[in-house]
């Protein structure tokens, strides 16, 4: 989340007449997070977001991350509720530029995890599996392998801005990567960005999940690769940690849910270095591309390039579990 486009409170009240929430009370800008615009919006009995869309959204695809939201919701899974406008419709327009509201999901994103959370979020993390099997949307991960050398094309002269060895561990790590990536293993729609800071707690209990719009048709092992990295690294970059017990937590408790077959366990490595590249590049790319003006969080290529090496160095599944 983060906010490229500016609102007055006159440029709201119009734009919340089509919603039926009441008087708007107070709002303000969400910095945290890089793809779209986000205010938090305060009417007079409840919360909601509103959300911008900006960058790499494409308009064609919000249908499926609004349905898929809404599907979510209605299966008790714990995220916002789409809110419909006065004419029925779920998306709407504010400045020129597509928008949604949602509810406002109760609790907060935890800095420092523990190898409990870590577990709900692999129960919570299979259950969203479990619901999205066999729903009938579709939307391909446009940030998968075939992406990832096109983005690495567009950065390549500039990376020795962020740090000598990029490119170089880049260009090594693709070339593996494409050559390992497995071109069959169970799949439908993941969340495919679960990072911390799109995990709610309150008072140390999981409320729910936040920021659907990476969400797409993919490996589900690639969903579990995207946690090992988000979640499972401790410290800071110049001494980032794999921490074990995060993962082993995180595994049991998706395993719980859903089990692992043996060519997921096989791939796990791949799938985790393709995920770290993912992460890596697209930070790499927002690093050299900042929008001038723009109240937002930028986050550091380098946390990446560490875990990148480290999925480099792993031989096999149990280096992540035991």
């Amino acid at each position: 989340m983060a906010v490229y486009t500016k609102i007055s409170k006159a440029e709201l009240d119009n734009f919340f007449k089509n919603y039926e929430i009441g008087k708007i009370v107070k709002f303000f800008g969400i910095k945290e997070g890089i793809e779209n615009t986000n205010y938090l919006v305060q009417a007079e009995k409840n919360k909601f977001i509103l959300t911008i869309y900006e960058k790499r959204i494409n308009t064609k695809d919000l249908p499926f991350f609004i349905g898929l939201m809404t599907n979510l919701y209605n299966s008790n899974f714990k995220c916002p509720k789409p809110i419909l406008n006065k004419n029925g419709n779920y998306i709407s327009e504010i400045l020129g530029k597509k928008a949604a509201v949602v509810s406002f999901l109760e609790g907060s994103a935890k800095k420092d995890l523990s190898p409990e959370n870590c577990h709900d979020i692999g129960v919570q993390t299979a259950k969203l599996h479990k619901i999205t099997k066999n729903l009938s949307l579709k939307r391909k991960n446009n940030l998968s392998l075939n992406a990832w050398s096109e983005l690495f094309n567009k950065v390549e002269k500039d990376c020795s801005k962020i740090h000598k060895n990029l490119s170089k561990t880049i260009k090594i790590s693709l070339n593996e990567i494409e050559k390992n990536w497995p071109e069959k293993l169970p799949s439908g729609i993941i969340h495919a960005d679960l990072f911390p800071d799109n995990i709610f707690f309150k008072d140390d209990k999981f409320t729910g999940i936040i920021d659907f719009y990476f969400s797409c048709h993919d490996f589900y092992a690639f969903e579990i690769a995207v946690c090992l990295n988000a979640l499972c690294f401790d410290g800071i970059k110049e001494n980032l940690s794999f921490n074990v017990t995060k993962a082993r937590k995180f595994i049991k408790g998706y395993t719980s849910v859903r089990k692992l077959n043996d060519d997921e366990k096989k791939n796990l490595k791949v799938l985790a270095q393709g995920a770290s590249i993912r992460f890596l590049l697209t930070r790499v790319f927002d690093y050299l591309n900042l929008s001038e003006g723009a109240l937002l969080t930028v986050k550091d290529p380098v946390e990446y390039l560490k875990r990148l090496e480290f999925h480099n160095s792993v031989k096999s599944f149990e280096d992540y579990c035991i």
